[in-house]
């Protein structure tokens, strides 16, 4: 019973961590690193067709993003997550890898004529088709037994539709263990989904930090100060424009201008119009709206019950195609406009900010989190001027940020749901924040609940069964902070040394075959490589 921790150590992005356990070689999240990076990360520990199973705590991409990355280099296992995260995988990935193959196309345009070499996707839309065929969908709170003496169970983690903290019992060799990931712990009271679940017994525990320093503050009154902010945008003629996550808060603005609508609370501007302008939340809408009766809480399936759709109203308008998008900035009209990136980072959202920002009568509003290095967290930090698609923009627009609006726990509800253990952990890890945020939370566990936590670096594996370190990683910081990139440089013979990879782990898992079948395997192989020897 080994644990080994990879990903989102002392960092929020690249959720990964590694457990071998009764002869299974297990992968919690492997998700994509997103914005700037301090920290070197290890590799996986094993080659990817070895990978047994993967338990998936959510689909953002941080969790869930590298998935298809597995699959092109050999992994054929399969892939535990809540039906409503498989679905929502289902447009993620395809989306992630169609932003590869974009990114690597635009980077082979200039760097033909620069002679640079091709560059190639990290991943392609075949790669996420692969490995969403590799998915299984679970209920939530039911145990099921993925291999003999593992059994998991999901329970709803409030975070995003579908999203779940992962119990994990193993019974190997006499000794039975329970550890608890906690995925994403959600804020409470947060439109559309239920409040986190709470676990009352674990001897680990792997839980995240992201708000672990710091609080979200009382409650605001999100619908009050967004129809404040609309109304005065409006009046003074402009656009409000939101940089939003296409899947979990999109859908929840629409939640709160629904109400605004119904409640007739933006005044002179009847009728006004809302553009999602994003293929992907377009999508996740829909699949929100599929899952109504499933995933909602009690306030949004009272609505359902009535027959009101909790994030659809008159004027909702969506776009799909590039020219519905661009029309949408040739309308004089004042408008709300949602759009992805949330981070700015990339999609359409860049091309309304080229728009609006130069504009002091619109508003950029802020609904989410903005990691250090992206576009999103320069422009909320004050900056005067931002260049977008090679152009230099003056930032006049009005810059607001809607306080509180979190899908993340803040330090009060962190610690809310770690104390709800009855039976206290042998061990709290503490992974899913910045440098500052893992340690001040992991302190903040030790004084205020007598817990043995500690924050490990990446590299560090730790024996469940005897309850000690294998070994204590040190912090490894990058000479440079840097952006991981989303394409890198490659050649078709990166396809065949990852094809060679997964041989191998085929061959190590027919370890104990019939003889006769073996030996058979073993001439096709010879026969393969006589053929290319030649």
């Amino acid at each position: 019973m080994k644990l080994t921790f990879l990903g989102a150590t002392h960092e929020v992005t690249g959720s990964c961590c590694y457990l071998e356990a009764c002869g299974m070689k297990i992968l919690i999240d492997y998700g994509m690193e997103q914005g700037i990076n301090e920290f070197e990360n290890e590799e996986l520990p094993v080659m990817a067709g070895e990978i047994d199973m993967v338990l998936l705590t959510h689909a953002h991409i941080d969790h869930s993003g590298r998935l298809p990355l597995l699959y092109k280099q050999g992994f054929r296992g399969q892939i535990f997550s809540t039906c409503a995260t498989e679905m929502l995988c289902q447009i993620m990935l395809r989306d992630s890898a169609n932003i590869q193959m974009f990114e690597a196309e635009w980077r082979n345009r200039k760097g033909k004529r620069a002679g640079k070499a091709e560059y190639v996707p990290l991943y392609t839309i075949e790669d996420a088709e692969g490995a969403l065929k590799c998915f299984v969908g679970c209920d939530y709170n039911e145990k099921i037994r993925i291999a003999e003496g593992i059994e998991i169970r999901f329970v709803d983690a409030g975070h995003l539709l579908g999203s779940s903290s992962i119990e994990l019992w193993i019974s190997e060799g006499g000794t039975e263990k329970k550890i608890v990931f906690s995925g994403d712990i959600g804020n409470v009271n947060q439109p559309l989904i239920c409040d986190p679940q709470y676990v009352e017994e674990a001897d680990y525990v792997v839980m995240e930090s992201t708000y672990g320093n710091r609080s979200h503050g009382p409650r605001p009154d999100y619908i009050g100060e967004l129809a404040s902010i609309i109304q005065k945008t409006f009046d003074r003629g402009g656009n409000v424009v939101i940089p939003a996550f296409a899947v979990g808060r999109t859908q929840e603005i629409l939640y709160f201008i629904r109400k605004i609508k119904e409640d007739k609370m933006i005044r002179g501007h009847d009728n006004f119009e809302v553009y999602v302008d994003s293929p992907l939340a377009v999508e996740a809408t829909k699949i929100f709206m599929e899952r109504m009766h499933d995933d909602f809480d009690e306030e949004a399936e009272k609505l359902v019950s009535e027959g009101v759709n909790p994030i659809g109203f008159p004027g909702l308008r969506t776009s799909v195609t590039s020219d519905d998008s661009k029309a949408i900035n040739f309308d004089a009209d004042p408008k709300v406009i949602i759009s992805a990136s949330g981070m700015c980072d990339a999609g359409r959202i860049k091309h309304h900010l080229k728009h609006n920002l130069w504009r002091p009568e619109s508003t950029v509003l802020f609904v989410g989190y903005q990691s250090n290095g992206t576009l999103g967290r320069a422009i909320v930090e004050g900056a005067e001027r931002v260049k977008l698609f090679g152009e230099e923009i003056e930032v006049k627009a009005e810059i607001r940020v809607l306080q509180g609006i979190s899908g993340h726990a803040d330090n009060a509800g962190l610690l809310k749901w770690i104390a709800s253990f009855v039976k206290k952990p042998e061990k709290v890890f503490v992974v899913h924040g910045d440098d500052e945020s893992c340690t001040t939370f992991t302190e903040t566990i030790r004084r205020e609940l007598g817990l043995d936590a500690a924050a490990p670096y990446s590299g560090t594996e730790f024996d469940l069964a005897a309850n000690g370190y294998i070994k204590e990683a040190e912090p490894v910081k990058l000479s440079k902070p840097e952006r991981p990139e989303v394409s890198r440089q490659n050649t078709v013979y990166g396809r065949l040394l990852a094809a060679g990879q997964r041989l191998l782990a085929v061959i190590r898992r027919n370890e104990g075959g019939a003889n006769k079948d073996l030996a058979k395997f073993a001439d096709q192989i010879d026969a393969l490589c006589d053929k290319w020897e030649r």
